[in-house]
């Protein structure tokens, strides 16, 4: 329990199992059991009369994008649907009958409802009205629009400065209203832009900037029909992004080989049975990996590094490296090559733990092909070395030749269905000269020219009381963030926080000493101004920007969108007194967008080529430009090995999401590819590793960090053996971020180490 203000809240719920019941893991992803289990969620929360005509709108060029993952439509979408299993759930919990009502809130005080699971209160419904919740109060009671506008507005009038607010964004935002959000935070006079990047693929975006001028991926979605090799690390796509399996499909199909790296074998990456052909509906499907490397956590670099020192000496022989490419378009390569061999092939390969047959069959798939794709996830970026990891990947693909060319380059799979869009159109908590003038030139007024808060410094500083006021343009911020006690207290601490949100969730019932939730309208809603439905744009995970429009009445007349609620702060803080419409622009979406591509010159285009399936960001990879770089050309880098010093009882655990999950969002208890069901309390280990500590299946365990002095636990978690290597751990997130210090976090990006915590096992009395 946190208590702040005489309320006594639980940052987590209150601890208890929910009937374990344990099955053999899947061996394939989706298929006709994939189709029941999404329409069974929709069916339950939407009605069996909705579910089916908005599923069939869903990622269509004329309906409404997915409110999940960023994984980008194909040209032509299918007319049979255009969506998965979590997809459709994603659409089930936004577009839900249940109501969060003012009954609701005068039933239940902020104590009971806090002690609820993340499932449970994810599962009470849509928010129907604003509510706020008043200084030592224990329930939420109702506010009318203009007073919650004028609260906020006198919140941050108080402040003694504009760097004492925090504007965080959650990806699944849109771009228009991303970029109001950052001109009324810029307009504010603060930097101080979280967002949920900074948690997940931060790293990536520092490693492609400094190797390759841009902080986005280089492929298209039809690169991988053209394909020979897809490298899948640090992903499980069956469960994350599962219309990406789709894609390998169509890779393998097309003669192409898919090789996994990862500590866990997941079911999507076995075999994938598309429900949109016979062969995946009724027969065995596709069998996609060709190669699986089971390497142990963040022992990426080491594997990586001894595949590219057997591919160097196959080099001395003959070509195995694209040295037109590497002398034409790169620099680093000599001193790449000395540091590479530094490392002896023997350390490398006991470092990651893979079986050496294996990886020669890698080398020798990889050493006759040119057109490689490596695509990544959470699995590499978030660790201490996440920079690095990255760095890595690129270099494999500088010494193949495998970039601006079909079939070939970087491919981070991003997670929440914007957030590449939000950093494209300014959501950055650094100082971006270009926009900054660009700001200047179209709305006459000077941005700020501090470096702000990213999501690691926001916290300290809420903690620190530094920051007094938090807003959140969605996003379940205490669930998302590391460290979940002390990212509790840190918003506790607050004057006020301010959710805009769809849906009840954990974060709402950690205050500061005063609280507002503003509710707001889904994706797949009408947005709805003078009888015209509106439209929104969003960028996909390989940087194309398309239309979103909504087709369901709202769940409530009295909700507002993003950019209305976003006017409506501004509105009330300016109140006129300011160079920017801020009215008009919150009504009026193509102004939104005339003044985006203003101030952003690559979108441009964004009201004219924004329909159908959109158009695509400027990407200098593509172009094998690399003139903004030192030398103009792409870099290599010489990557360390990662050090976690383990003590001899110490395990390296990695945080995972459950099947029945997307984020921080719960929408059932069931891991059915890994086998589990009816319980998220659950730790996986090596058999070995439980003979070695003496455990046995199903005993309850605490699982505790200890960082610079400080003990953290994650309490009462059941052990289940499983297929992973010795001394590792997986267990689910968000239970296990209270283990994760706020202060242990990548280098240059500062994204926490969900990804390898180092923790003990302590047997539960």
């Amino acid at each position: 329990m946190a208590q702040e203000n005489n309320r006594k809240v639980s940052f987590e719920g209150d601890i208890k199992f929910t009937g374990i019941k344990l099955k053999t893991p899947e061996v394939y992803a989706a298929g006709f059991k994939a189709v029941k289990v999404a329409l069974q969620h929709t069916f339950k929360e939407m009605g069996v009369s909705r579910s089916l005509p908005t599923l069939s709108h869903m990622n269509q060029k004329d309906g409404f994008d997915c409110p999940g993952c960023a994984w980008p439509d194909p040209e032509k979408p299918s007319k049979l649907g255009e969506y998965c299993e979590n997809g459709a759930k994603a659409l089930a919990e936004e577009a839900t009958l249940k109501q969060v009502d003012i009954n609701f809130f005068e039933k239940y005080s902020l104590e009971e409802l806090s002690k609820w699971s993340d499932f449970e209160i994810g599962k009470s419904g849509r928010i129907e009205t604003p509510m706020i919740l008043e200084e030592n109060c224990t329930h939420y009671k109702p506010i009318s629009w203009e007073e919650s506008f004028n609260v906020i507005a006198e919140e941050l009038k108080k402040l003694n400065s504009p760097n004492e607010a925090v504007f965080y964004t959650s990806g699944r935002s849109s771009n228009e209203a991303a970029f109001l959000y950052g001109l009324f935070a810029r307009a504010f006079g603060t930097n101080n832009m979280p967002d949920c990047s900074n948690m997940c693929h931060e790293s990536s975006g520092v490693a492609l900037v400094e190797t390759l001028g841009i902080g986005k991926g280089s492929v298209k979605l039809e690169d991988f029909e053209d394909a020979e090799v897809v490298m899948v690390i640090g992903q499980n796509p069956g469960t994350n992004h599962p219309r990406m399996l789709s894609a390998l499909e169509k890779c393998k199909n097309n003669g192409g080989h898919v090789v996994s790296i990862n500590p866990l074998e997941e079911a999507g990456l076995t075999r994938f049975k598309n429900p949109q052909e016979v062969n995946g509906l009724l027969f065995s499907g596709t069998a996609l990996t060709d190669i699986h490397l089971p390497v142990k956590i963040n022992e990426d670099v080491a594997l990586l590094k001894l595949i590219m020192k057997k591919l160097a000496l196959l080099d001395t022989s003959e070509p195995v490296f694209d040295h037109d490419f590497i002398n034409k378009y790169t620099a680093g390569y000599e001193s790449f090559l000395a540091h590479l061999n530094q490392f002896s092939e023997e350390e490398l390969l006991k470092r990651c733990g893979v079986k050496e047959s294996l990886i020669n069959q890698t080398v020798a798939l990889l050493a006759k092909k040119k057109k490689i794709i490596v695509c990544w996830a959470m699995g590499l970026t978030q660790h201490k070395n996440g920079v690095e990891n990255i760095k890595e990947c690129v270099n494999l693909l500088l010494l193949k030749g495998s970039l601006g060319k079909p079939g070939a380059g970087t491919c981070p799979v991003r997670g929440h269905s914007n957030v590449q869009g939000d950093r494209s159109v300014g959501i950055m908590h650094f100082v971006d000269k270009e926009l900054n003038n660009n700001i200047k030139k179209v709305f006459n007024f000077s941005a700020p020219q501090e470096e702000g808060y990213d999501t690691v410094k926001a916290i300290e500083a809420m903690h620190e009381n530094k920051a007094k006021v938090f807003i959140a343009l969605g996003g379940n911020f205490v669930s998302a963030a590391s460290d979940t006690e002390y990212t509790a207290n840190a918003l506790q601490k607050c004057n006020l926080t301010v959710h805009i949100s769809t849906k009840l969730n954990r974060s709402h019932l950690i205050p500061g000493k005063r609280a507002l939730i503003l509710p707001t309208l889904g994706r797949s809603e009408q947005d709805k101004k003078d009888n015209t439905i509106r439209f929104l744009t969003v960028e996909n995970s390989m940087g194309k920007v398309h239309r979103t429009k909504g087709i369901l009445p709202p769940s409530s007349t009295n909700l507002k969108s993003e950019p209305e609620i976003v006017g409506g702060i501004a509105n009330a803080y300016f109140n006129g007194n300011h160079s920017v419409n801020w009215s008009d622009l919150s009504e009026n979406y193509d102004l939104i967008r005339e003044k985006m591509g203003a101030v952003i010159p690559s979108f441009n285009k964004v009201s004219k080529k924004s329909e159908g399936t959109g158009y695509y960001l400027p990407n200098n990879v593509r172009e094998l430009d690399f003139s903004k770089l030192p030398q103009g050309k792409a870099q290599f880098s010489n990557c360390n090995l990662p050090s976690h010093e383990l003590s001899e009882n110490e395990f390296l655990l990695m945080s995972i999401r459950s099947h029945d999950q997307f984020n921080t969002t719960i929408y059932g208890l069931n891991d059915r590819y890994r086998g589990i069901y009816n319980e998220r309390r659950i730790v996986m280990i090596n058999e070995n590793d439980m003979g070695k500590f003496q455990l046995k299946k199903l005993d309850k365990v605490n699982l505790i960090s200890n960082y610079d002095g400080v003990t953290r636990i994650a309490r009462q978690f059941l052990v289940i053996p499983y297929k992973i290597p010795k001394g590792n751990l997986a267990a689910y997130f968000p239970e296990t971020n209270v283990l994760i210090p706020h202060n242990q976090f990548a280098d240059k990006s500062y994204t926490p180490i969900s990804k390898s915590v180092k923790v003990t096992i302590e047997k539960c009395s």
